[in-house]
């Protein structure tokens, strides 16, 4: 009985090792998002393996199309691993991309500020920054020019709020965006400012961002001053604005949703006061006296 045996088509060792770059630079990237999320080691060594994962991924890409060519040229197999090393590698370098392009449109800068000619100052947060990292003072005019050409909605809020009321709001949007307070300091009579340094995140790398929150103002007006910096890089790719902007926003909402608060609890003290006087009125109101029956007897007939 004679056995027919197909022989297999050899799978392209390019397509193999572009597969196995793909695979090795999506780890490498994944590892350095974690060391610089976790803070494990300094972000020097973490934005190095970010690059190396990087070089990895375009590497992996050219394997795989070099293996396309071989694998339609000499009939071999391993489209699989060629389709695996193109979707890792594309997604690896998708935002890259993407910054890349922003860094195209917007301006160097990595410091903005609601007030360039008195910005709010680091202090707290200034003994946090490491040598290696961007300087705590202001840039300075080059800056404001550069914010001014690119960002001209960037400017002070004000409301029609107490100086407690806007300083609280900012702390609630603060602590509900968990950004870490370095510092707080409540405005006070003897001290008609109130300051808020924190620490944000970027939303995938995690890079640590430092913001300065001042707010001065009276009991029938407020200002709130916002400053946000990258520790590190002199490109912030248009973050420390989107920051800002959204920051505003969010504690102007507060500051209307306490406000509204605020009329609600008093129109509900108001309307409890109005019920427990109508209560203790019904309860100390005299009752109606009732005359005494008089009974009438009849005459006696005699």
């Amino acid at each position: 009985m004679v056995t027919w045996r197909m022989s297999e088509q050899p799978v392209s060792r390019l397509a193999v090792w572009a597969r196995r770059l793909a695979l090795f630079s999506f780890v490498a990237a994944l590892l350095a998002i974690i060391i610089v999320r976790s803070g494990l080691l300094e972000i020097e060594p973490a934005l190095a393996t970010f690059g190396g994962a990087l070089c990895l991924a375009i590497l992996a890409i050219l394997f795989a199309l070099a293996a396309l060519a071989v694998i339609w040229k000499d009939g071999l197999t391993g489209l699989g691993h060629v389709f695996t090393a193109l979707f890792l590698g594309a997604t690896l370098l998708a935002y890259p991309a993407y910054l890349g392009l922003t860094a195209y449109r917007l301006p160097p800068i990595s410091d903005i500020t609601t007030d360039p000619i008195n910005p709010p100052r680091f202090e707290a947060i200034a003994r946090l920054r490491s040598r290696s990292a961007n300087p705590a003072a202001y840039a300075g005019l080059y800056a404001a020019e550069q914010q001014r050409s690119f960002y001209p909605d960037i400017e002070p809020l004000t409301v029609d709020a107490s100086i407690k009321d806007a300083y609280d709001s900012a702390i609630a949007v603060v602590t509900k965006r968990k950004w870490r307070i370095v510092d707080a300091r409540e405005p006070s009579p003897n001290r008609r400012e109130g300051r808020i340094e924190a620490v944000a995140r970027t939303p995938i790398m995690g890079f640590r961002d430092d913001v300065v929150i001042r707010i001065n103002g009276n009991k029938d007006e407020a200002r709130i001053d916002v400053r946000s910096s990258s520790r590190y890089g002199r490109h912030d790719f248009g973050t420390n604005a989107a920051r800002i902007l959204s920051l505003l926003a969010d504690i102007d909402d507060a500051i209307d949703n306490l406000e509204a608060e605020r009329e609600k609890r008093e129109k509900r003290e108001v309307k409890t006061k109005k019920d427990a006087k109508k209560e203790k009125e019904k309860k100390t109101a005299p009752k109606a006296r009732q005359s005494p029956s008089v009974s009438r007897q009849a005459p006696e007939r005699r």
